[in-house]
């Protein structure tokens, strides 16, 4: 988790491509067995690196069937279980804003709905309120579509 969080502030200060080599190292070192909580932390923020909209998406999927595998393959600890209710919203409107982006608009609608329900689990805090309100930005983006 240290050396993702190392390409993410990589990724936030503009260098999307040294962030995008060094996810893909770390993806090759984790492999598709690896941890799913590490799967889908890193699938989640290698979308954000992507230049092709079909490849960000094929991205957000990764991150979010990892997620859906946590807890099947191993016990959800409190830590893990936290972390991915965190997630949930956020992989959601990701693959909602992938969705409008290709001219998907059903598709979008559809994980908007689900990053909404999701959202509930959030606190009321800077993150939560920051998901939330990106969630009612694209509602109302895809609304004026």
């Amino acid at each position: 988790m240290t050396r993702i969080g190392q390409a993410m502030m990589l990724l936030h200060g503009g260098d999307r491509e040294e962030a995008r080599n060094r996810f893909g190292e770390l993806w090759e070192q984790i492999g598709a067995e690896g941890e799913p909580l590490h799967r889908c932390t890193l699938a989640h923020y290698m979308a954000d690196t992507q230049d092709d909209p079909d490849d960000e998406l094929a991205w957000d999927l990764r991150a979010l069937s990892a997620a859906e595998g946590l807890g099947e393959e191993e016990p959800v600890g409190h830590d893990s279980a936290v972390a991915l209710r965190a997630l949930y919203p956020s992989l959601h409107l990701n693959l909602a804003a992938d969705y409008a982006k290709l001219r998907r608009p059903d598709a979008a609608r559809a994980h908007l709905d689900r990053a909404r329900a999701a959202s509930r689990a959030l606190d009321d805090d800077g993150y939560g309120n920051g998901v939330r309100e990106a969630i009612d930005r694209l509602d109302r983006r895809l609304r004026a579509d």
